[in-house]
C-alpha cells in the first residue's frame, strides 16, 4: 500500500504510480485502514477510466452547473440560468446525466408545448441541455446516448417598420409628449425625464445602427468618437467589433448627451452602471403606436430591410449588422431580389424610351 505521512500534516496521504504517472492526495483521515480503502477505490476508478475506457459519472445538476460556470460573464448567461431551472425541474427524477433518456426529452417537449410555451423557448432550453452534455463529455464524464427531439419553428413574415410606423413610435416615445396621466414636462421628476429621454434616444440609435439591443444599451463613451462620427461597436454575441458611421440624428443624440454630465456609460441605470435589459417603456410605446406585433429586435430588421430595399447587397448588410454567417443575412435576400427586379424594369423602360411610371415622387 502507498499510504504515507508527509511533513507536519496530521492526515495520511495516498501516493502511488499508475501508467507512468504519480498520483497523490490527502486522505483527510488519520485512520490507516480508511486511507487504504480510499486508495483501492481510487486505483479501481483509474483502472476503469484508463484501461477499460469507462468514464466517471456526474449528476445532472452538477453537469448543468459546470456548463453554466463556463458561460459566466457572457450576454446569454441569464438565459442559460433560466433554461437550467426549467430543465432541472423537469428531469429531477434522473439523478445522473447518463440516466437521461430520449423519451425524457420528448416528454419535456410535449409538456412544455401543452403548457403554452413557444417552440423557440423549448428549443433554447433543450439546446442548453445539448450543449451542457457536450461540455460534460469534453470534461471526461459519462454522458447519455440520446436523441434530441426536432423542433420546427413556425415561419413568420419578416417584420420591419415603415417610415410612418417609425414616426408613430417616436411620437409615442417623445420625452416632450403629453398624455392623460402624464404630468407636464416641467412638473416631471428628474428621474422620469431621464428615463423618457433614454428610451427615445436608445430607439433612435437602434434604428440607425441596426445594432442588437444589448450592444447599444450597454455601450461606453470610450466607444464613441464624435469628432470623426464613428462608433466602435463591440458585439459580445459574435465576439467581434464593427465601426459604425453615425447618421445625422445619431450624431445629434450623442452630441446632446455628451454635453450633459455623464459617467462611463451612454445609457446608465440608477446606480450609474450599464442600462442592461430595460425595454418595458419601449414595448409600451409600440403598443400605443399600434405596433403590437413588433419587438425591440424589429428595429434591427428595419435598418437591414431599408438598406437592402435601397440598393445595398446582402453581403454589405452582413457587414453592417455584424453577422458572422451569411445565412443569417439571407433572410433579407428576397428584398434584394425585388429591388433588382425594380431596377431591371426601370432600365428596360428607359431603353424603350418610356417614362418611369413607378418612381416615387
Amino acid at each position: 500500500m502507498s499510504v504515507v505521512r508527509r511533513g507536519n500534516s496530521r492526515f495520511l496521504y495516498i501516493q502511488f504510480q499508475f501508467n507512468g504517472r504519480t498520483y497523490i492526495k490527502s486522505s483527510r483521515t488519520q485512520d490507516r485502514k480508511v486511507a487504504e480503502r480510499m486508495e483501492n477505490e481510487w486505483r479501481s476508478k483509474l483502472h476503469s477510466n484508463q484501461v477499460l475506457g469507462e468514464r466517471e459519472t456526474i449528476t445532472l445538476d452538477k453537469a448543468l452547473q459546470l456548463y453554466s460556470s463556463s458561460k459566466k460573464g457572457t450576454p446569454n448567461h441569464r438565459n442559460i440560468l433560466s433554461s437550467i431551472k426549467s430543465v432541472s425541474a423537469a428531469l429531477s427524477h434522473r439523478r445522473h446525466l447518463s440516466d437521461v433518456k430520449s423519451e425524457d426529452l420528448e416528454r419535456f417537449k410535449q409538456e412544455r408545448l401543452a403548457a403554452g410555451f413557444s417552440e423557440q423557448t423549448i428549443k433554447h432550453q433543450l439546446g442548453m441541455l445539448l450543449r451542457a452534455t457536450k461540455h460534460a463529455r469534453r470534461l471526461g464524464y459519462r454522458v447519455p446516448d440520446i436523441e434530441f427531439p426536432v423542433i420546427r419553428l413556425p415561419k413568420h413574415r419578416l417584420r420591419w417598420l415603415s417610415i410612418a410606423e417609425e414616426a408613430r413610435l417616436l411620437d409615442e416615445l417623445s420625452p416632450m409628449r403629453e398624455s392623460r396621466g402624464l404630468k407636464p414636462y416641467a412638473d416631471r421628476s428628474d428621474e422620469l425625464r431621464r428615463c423618457m429621454h433614454d428610451a427615445y434616444d436608445l430607439v433612435v440609435l437602434l434604428l440607425d445602427t441596426g445594432a442588437r439591443y444589448s450592444e447599444i444599451a450597454n455601450i461606453r463613451w470610450l466607444q464613441i468618437d464624435l469628432e470623426n462620427g464613428e462608433i466602435r461597436l463591440w458585439r459580445p454575441k459574435v465576439q467581434n467589433e464593427s465601426i459604425i458611421l453615425m447618421s445625422r440624428r445619431v450624431t445629434e443624440v450623442l452630441g446632446r448627451r455628451s454635453a450633459q454630465p455623464h459617467g462611463e456609460y451612454v445609457f446608465e441605470n440608477k446606480l450609474g452602471g450599464p442600462r442592461g435589459y430595460a425595454a418595458i417603456a419601449i414595448k409600451k410605446a409600440m403598443k400605443r403606436a399600434g405596433l403590437s406585433d413588433c419587438r425591440v429586435h424589429t428595429l434591427r430588421h428595419t435598418l437591414a430591410s431599408r438598406l437592402v430595399q435601397n440598393g445595398m447587397t446582402v453581403y454589405e448588410v452582413k457587414s453592417i449588422l455584424g453577422h458572422t454567417d451569411l445565412r443569417t443575412t439571407m433572410r433579407y435576400a428576397h428584398l434584394e431580389e425585388r429591388q433588382a427586379a425594380t431596377n431591371a424594369r426601370r432600365i428596360l423602360d428607359r431603353l424603350g424610351g418610356l417614362p418611369d411610371q413607378h418612381s416615387t415622387p
